[in-house]
């Protein structure tokens, strides 16, 4: 049985961890869908780019919280059904996978940083606030989202083995840490360009006019109403 409820538990995350709320959101306030603007990205950095800052922050909260409730509830009331450390650590785990490749949204998610300090924060409150806190250091020095990111999924599984030591949640903050790197690889590859997007600019969308000037003119398509443009 007890396996049956970890298995039941990992699902729920993954379920849960699946709801896109960048889309669930934009759609809900009447936004463009946050996969055809800017970065592409369901995520609330990308919605923040709509220009629509109470969007982004609705954002955040509900995509970290996806990954908080799953796992608190495991802390809460897993022990009564048989479930530890190796259920925890899945749980977080499965959750953080959902937002990457959600079975909602035609498995096309996003990077997976808000959900993934929701799982930390329900792990271990003080490993979470050592991430954010990470991100939140890179983030305002540089004001780029990406390499704070990056940076605190560096971190966080030094944090996780010099404090806490090893064990399943190690292997599962390493496994996040890892693909929250690879889910950046496009973002990396701008940095070093000198391309990336800072937090809060609305360069992408005006970026995809120039190719239809450059293609038809800055008078081609006035005869065809401004509908063709946008």
């Amino acid at each position: 049985m007890e396996t049956a409820y970890s298995a039941a538990a990992t699902l729920a995350a993954y379920l849960i961890g699946s709801l896109s709320f960048a889309v669930i959101v934009s759609r809900l306030m009447g936004l463009n869908d946050p996969r055809t603007y800017g970065s592409g990205n369901p995520g609330a950095t990308n919605v923040l780019r709509s220009g629509n800052k109470k969007a982004a922050i609705l954002t955040l909260v509900f995509d970290a919280l996806k990954g908080f409730v799953p796992v608190l509830l495991v802390k809460l009331f897993g022990e009564r059904f048989g479930l530890g450390e190796g259920t925890l650590a899945l749980v977080g785990l499965a959750a953080f996978l959902g937002h990457l490749w959600p079975v909602f949204f035609k498995f096309e998610g996003g990077k997976g940083v808000a959900t993934a300090a929701g799982v930390l924060l329900g792990i271990e409150p003080l490993l979470g606030l050592a991430t954010l806190g990470t991100w939140i250091i890179i983030a305002f020095f540089f004001r780029y989202s990406s390499l704070a990111a990056i940076v605190a999924a560096i971190f966080a599984p030094f944090y996780q083995l010099l404090i806490w030591g090893g064990g399943p949640v190690a292997g599962a903050v390493l496994v996040m840490g890892l693909l929250l790197i690879w889910r950046h690889s496009a973002n990396i590859q701008k940095l070093i360009k000198g391309t990336e997007s800072k937090i809060g600019q609305k360069a992408a969308p005006p970026a995809a006019e120039p190719h239809s000037h450059h293609k038809q003119g800055h008078h081609g398509h006035r005869g065809h109403g401004h509908g063709a443009k946008r």
